[in-house]
């Protein structure tokens, strides 16, 4: 039970670094008040927030919850998974938090939401909000592939939870995107300088999170790679 409860609340921890990454985050708040931009009521503008959140979460469930049960349902790669599972782990933890502290650069293509896709959500309305937040979903930056591809799905295997975990890290990315929602609709108009203090914030998080994982990466390969008991 204290095992099920740590993974669900790293992958919980995940979600909200991703969500309050500068990429996703910019392109979250640019969503929410796209949607918004021509609704009067501040009771639709949260609504719309609120699809545009639930569009985003079941993404990353459906996402987290397709890979991890294909991967351990086939029994070869079940098998290798079970026998070198902690052995990948702590190698890939470190490579993860080089890349939150920015050590290693990578680059993800994503892509934008287009014309089309603008026009769909013009059509749709506030339904059009649910479609732009799972597209988006799907735009992945560097950071958010490092925490989703390289440190949730290999959490995910290690627990054998395919439900779960990605159903944690999916509630996760949403709750800040909804908090913006809220202040959104509430009319505050420092946008701007609540962006730029997540952020700034953020940036710290994200370092601490780089550095325990590096260190619990060394770890896993002390122990498991290189055999060395404490």
């Amino acid at each position: 039970m204290t095992d099920l409860i740590v993974v669900v609340g790293s992958a919980f921890w995940l979600g909200i670094l991703t969500s309050v990454s500068p990429c996703p985050l910019a392109t979250n708040i640019a969503a929410v008040s796209y949607v918004g931009k021509n609704v009067a009521s501040p009771w639709k503008v949260f609504l719309s927030g609120l699809l545009y959140t639930l569009g985003r979460m079941i993404v990353y469930m459906g996402l987290g919850m397709i890979l991890v049960e294909s991967l351990l349902s086939a029994p070869g790669i079940s098998l290798f998974l079970q026998t070198y599972m902690n052995k990948l782990l702590g190698p890939v933890l470190i490579i993860v938090g080089m890349v939150l502290l920015e050590l290693i650069k990578i680059y993800a293509p994503g892509f934008g939401a287009g014309k089309r896709l603008e026009r769909a959500v013009d059509v749709l309305g506030l339904g059009g909000a649910f479609l732009l937040g799972a597209v988006f979903a799907l735009s992945f930056c560097p950071v958010s592939a490092a925490l989703f591809f390289g440190s949730l799905i290999p959490i995910a295997l290690a627990s054998g939870s395919g439900l779960v975990v990605p159903s944690a890290y999916g509630v996760a990315t949403g709750l800040p995107v909804l908090a913006f929602a809220v202040l959104l609709a509430a009319g505050v108009k420092q946008m701007n300088s609540i962006f730029n203090r997540v952020t700034r914030y953020e940036i710290w998080v994200r370092r601490v999170t780089g550095i325990i994982f590096i260190l619990v990466g060394i770890y896993y390969c002390l122990i498991y790679i290189f055999r060395i008991y404490g």
